[in-house]
């Protein structure tokens, strides 16, 4: 039996809306990568992009486990001799929040061409609005939080 390859004006894309406040950012990141992928269709197709838009609000609420809000280093170069940066977790969600939930996300996809496509329909804001209202996006519920029993 031959396998079903939707093509590309087949494929329906959806938008999602999902509030960062008190959630764990790796298990945020984990359900984000996923609908960007397109795992949670039945149409999944590994070779191809048939994930969703994912638009992710209040970023700077977004909480870590154990001591990495201390502990935690983002490095990155600049390409220049001696150009290489360091910022603490703390410092990086006060300055840049979308930041930290993109590179999160982006670890979790794969390093290519797809990849880097699918990272595109990741929309990260620091507060609560959002300009993407006219895409009528449905809300994503929310997972586990930080301080609540399972």
């Amino acid at each position: 039996m031959a396998t079903p390859v939707p093509k590309e004006s087949e494929i329906e894309r959806k938008w999602f809306v999902v509030d960062a406040d008190g959630q764990v950012l790796g298990r945020l990141a984990t359900r984000v990568a996923t609908i960007l992928r397109g795992k949670h269709k039945t149409t999944f197709t590994p070779h191809l992009d048939v994930g969703d838009h994912v638009v992710v609000v209040n970023a700077e609420k977004i909480q870590v486990t154990g001591r990495k809000r201390t502990d935690k280093i983002y490095r990155w170069h600049s390409g220049y001799i001696g150009g290489l940066r360091e910022v603490s977790f703390e410092k990086m969600v006060k300055s840049h929040p979308e930041r930290v939930i993109e590179w999160a996300v982006q670890g979790m996809l794969p390093k290519n061409r797809l990849g880097r496509a699918m990272v595109k329909k990741l929309k990260v804001y620091r507060g609560a609005a959002h300009p993407h209202e006219a895409q009528q996006p449905q809300i994503l519920p929310a997972t586990s939080r930080v301080g609540e029993g399972r």
